[in-house]
C-alpha cells in the first residue's frame, strides 16, 4: 500500500462501518442512527490495529453514529482529527427503514420487487431514488480527493456507499446485481488519478475474526 503516484492522484482507504445488531438481524438501518454492537466495536478496534503505521493526510467519516464509531477507533491510533460529511451517509431507505428485509417484503411487495431490480428513480415512496444517491456519493468522495490530491486518506462509510463507489472505480452498471463483498470493518482500496478511479485492494478482512455482508444483491 505504499506504491508511489503522481501527485495529481489521491489514494482512499475505505471502510465499512463495524458491525451493528440491526446488521446481524438483516434489518434495515439508512439513515437510522444505530451504534456498534460489541462486535462491531472490536471489529473497529482490529481496523484501527490494521492501520497502525499507515500514513493519512486526514480521516473523513459519514455522520451517522456506527460510522462515527468506528473512525473514532482508527483517530485515536493514528492520532488524526475527524471530518465529518453527511454526503458519506447511507442511502435514505424511506419507509423501508427500521424493517428487516423479509418485512420490507412482506409489507410492500411490489416496491421491494423494484428495489431488487436496482430500479434508478425508485425512492421507497419518500427515499432516496439510486440516482441521486450514488450522485451525492460520487461528488462527496471526488471533493474529498480534490482536496487531498497527491495525499492518502481514511474513509469511513456504509455499505451502499461502498457499492456505488465499486462501481465507479470498476465501470459496472448501477442496476447490475452486486457480484463483489462488502464486509463490516473491512480494508478497501482504490485511487483517483486525474478524476480516474481505480480499484486497487478490496473487501481486505484479514485483520478480523468475524465479519459480516448481508447486504442484498
Amino acid at each position: 500500500m505504499d506504491a508511489t503516484y503522481s501527485v495529481v492522484s489521491t489514494k482512499l482507504c475505505l471502510i465499512r462501518h463495524g458491525e451493528t445488531a440491526w446488521n446481524a438481524a438483516g434489518r434495515l438501518q439508512g439513515q437510522i442512527d444505530v451504534p456498534l454492537s460489541p462486535v462491531g466495536a472490536a471489529q473497529a478496534r482490529a481496523t484501527a490495529g490494521a492501520l497502525v503505521g499507515t500514513t493519512f493526510a486526514a480521516i473523513y467519516a459519514s455522520d451517522l453514529l456506527r460510522a462515527r464509531q468506528t473512525a473514532e477507533a482508527a483517530a485515536r491510533v493514528l492520532a488524526l482529527p475527524l471530518h465529518f460529511m453527511a454526503g458519506l451517509r447511507e442511502r435514505h431507505y424511506g419507509v423501508f427503514q427500521s424493517l428487516t428485509y423479509a418485512e420490507a417484503r412482506s409489507r410492500y411487495p411490489a416496491e421491494y420487487a423494484r428495489f431488487e431490480a436496482r430500479e434508478a428513480d425508485f425512492d421507497f415512496l419518500g427515499g432516496e431514488s439510486l440516482t441521486d444517491f450514488a450522485a451525492r456519493v460520487v461528488a462527496c468522495v471526488a471533493t474529498i480527493a480534490a482536496r487531498h490530491a497527491g495525499e492518502q486518506v481514511l474513509v469511513v462509510t456504509h455499505g451502499g456507499v461502498l457499492d456505488v463507489l465499486h462501481r465507479q472505480a470498476s465501470g459496472k452498471p448501477l442496476s447490475t446485481p452486486r457480484d463483489f463483498a462488502i464486509p463490516n470493518a473491512a480494508l478497501n482500496w482504490m485511487s483517483m488519478h486525474d478524476g480516474v478511479w481505480s480499484l486497487l485492494s478490496w473487501a481486505d478482512t484479514r485483520h478480523l475474526t468475524e465479519t459480516l455482508d448481508e447486504l442484498p444483491g
